[in-house]
């Protein structure tokens, strides 16, 4: 039996509605007691962006054009470290299958195969007993099995049998598992994500989505009814994907001829498609010359006049902001993943382009990232993600802009600005590249936050919702105060070096609250080393705290 484009369409589906019903319960798999975007909400997140796009394609279009349309849509749509390496199983998988109308077994465990060496090809450190141990073990296991002209049905028993498997040993490979007494979160979303997929596979239904599972809470923003009618200068937003044909010339040439009749225009050339997006005034000009690339699909066209009349009735609007592309004219430019007005204006003041909303709890898709950095007008971009769960999402952005952009390794926001701060214009990129790496190893990260779930520290037991310390992400000490562990961590941190010392309090400490624990901290530290206190406004974490 092989399979065809309108199977693999319909395993998909189910795979992603299977990880949206349970991604609550991946996401409490989480070892790590401190607020963050959970590993279930990143997964369900990035597999549900190839929904749309799967959902208007037709049930006979073959098994290589649906692998593409989904690794695509996931590329950009990733979030989290799960969910890039999520959509990179993918994206090998649809390498694996490019060219062909249907699979048979052996050729679609090959396929998948080609994902597992590209999801371990993007990690710089591979670490076994995640994700990438399961879908490793599972896949040879299946490609064994597929090996021996075995059945269908036979192969996906074996593939679901040894990710089960695999996912049973991973406390036996990473000890903080075994500690906490879980499995791999990671692992568990992939292997409910391939439940779903051999569901469809084995002539069943497609899973379906929960009533009240819900995916991505997208950002709401609420506008004043016309008060960008003005600002509307041409009528349709114009969207589609053109399928390349193979002797399709290079998506620069279409882009330039779109910012002949509109503008907005947001033109991604991948191996196989160009996604194209504009404001136009002739929306058909914009498909006709489109055509000359490949052939059209996913096509949309909405009228941005008529859609505001409708919104002003309802005195607002709810929409996802977009960032108008802009043309590179500058040699730098920065984008920064932060949350919280007094941090964001500090990026600003140091020179930072665009600020995309994001860190713990809400971490940015690759398309979010890659959106900030085409509306930046430099050459070369310097991109900040401040979170070690954005960082491989963001270096998915390279490939897919059209300027050369160098994501820094920051992982905290005091990172982020000890980069920016050590920046000279001077300098070329490679120069900028190092200075501004070598200054992320130089600034001390502390956090207080609180416990999102229970969990236990060196035989002590955490209960939701106390008070924790971190220490360049580390888990340090619990306390019953917030100014107790401000404190306390502070000295903690403190070297023979330090000089500076910078305490960034958050959303849910007020001015006052923070400058009377600021100035017992003081006292405690006394005047020989230099601080500065800053209203961050920061979601989840009470304090931030740089030492340099």
């Amino acid at each position: 039996m092989t399979i065809s484009g309108k199977m693999l369409k319909s395993a998909v589906i189910s795979g992603a509605n299977n990880i949206i019903n349970h991604k609550i319960t991946v996401d409490e798999m989480n070892v790590f007691p401190v607020p963050d975007g959970d590993t279930g909400t990143n997964m369900s997140a990035t597999i549900k962006s190839a929904l749309t796009e799967l959902n208007l394609m037709p049930d006979d279009a073959n098994i290589s054009s649906v692998a593409e349309i989904t690794a695509s849509a996931m590329l950009r749509g990733a979030r989290g470290n799960s969910g890039v390496i999520l959509s990179l199983l993918f994206r090998g998988l649809a390498k694996g299958l490019a060219g062909k109308t249907s699979a048979t077994p052996k050729e679609y465990c090959k396929a998948m195969q080609m994902g597992v060496e590209a999801a371990y090809k993007s990690v710089m450190k591979p670490t076994e007993g995640t994700i990438l141990t399961v879908a490793r073990e599972a896949t040879e296991a299946a490609l064994e099995k597929a090996e021996k002209e075995s059945s269908l049905e036979e192969v996906f028993d074996t593939l679901i049998t040894e990710a089960e498997a695999s996912l049973a040993r991973t406390p036996d490979l990473l000890p903080v598992l075994k500690k906490a007494g879980v499995l791999d979160a990671g692992g568990m979303g992939y292997l409910i994500i391939l439940k779903g997929i051999k569901q469809v596979m084995l002539g069943g239904l497609a899973v379906e989505e929960a009533s009240g599972a819900g995916g991505v809470t997208e950002q709401v923003v609420t506008n004043i009814a016309g008060s960008f009618d003005t600002d509307i200068e041409f009528t349709y937003c114009t969207e589609f994907i053109v399928l390349k044909s193979a002797d399709a010339k290079d998506g620069a040439g279409l882009r330039a001829y779109l910012e002949t009749i509109g503008d907005s225009v947001v033109v991604v050339d991948d191996d196989e498609i160009i996604k194209v997006h504009v404001h136009t005034e002739n929306p058909g000009k914009a498909l006709e010359e489109g055509i000359k690339f490949g052939a059209l699909t996913s096509m949309k066209i909405e009228n941005m006049r008529e859609q505001h009349k409708q919104e002003a009735v309802k005195a607002g609007l709810q929409k996802k902001n977009s960032l108008k592309p802009e043309r590179p004219e500058r040699k730098f430019g920065f984008v920064a993943v932060a949350n919280g007005a007094g941090i964001e204006n500090l990026f600003k003041d140091l020179g930072v382009d665009r600020i995309v909303r994001g860190g713990q709890t809400q971490n940015p898709s690759t398309e979010d990232i890659l959106e900030a950095i085409l509306a930046t007008p430099a050459h070369n971009v310097f991109v900040l993600p401040n979170n070690k769960n954005i960082i491989m999402a963001a270096e998915q952005a390279v490939r897919l802009a059209d300027r050369k952009v160098i994501v820094l390794q920051s992982r905290t926001i005091p990172q982020g600005l000890s980069a920016m701060l050590c920046f000279d214009e001077t300098l070329s990129v490679t120069e900028n590249s190092v200075i501004m790496t070598r200054a992320l190893d130089k600034v001390g990260t502390g956090a207080v936050t609180y416990a999102a779930r229970d969990s236990h520290f060196e035989g002590k037991k955490i209960k939701t919702g106390d008070i924790i310390a971190l220490e360049n992400g580390k888990l340090s000490f619990t306390e019953k105060e917030v100014p107790k562990a401000l404190i306390k961590l502070t000295r903690k941190m403190i070297k023979n070096d330090t000089t500076y010392i910078t305490v960034i309090h958050g959303a849910d400490v007020t001015d006052s609250d923070a400058e009377i624990a600021f100035a017992a901290l003081r006292e405690k530290i006394g005047d020989n080393i230099e601080m500065g206190l800053v209203n961050g406004g920061q979601p989840v974490y009470y304090y931030l705290i740089s030492v340099e």
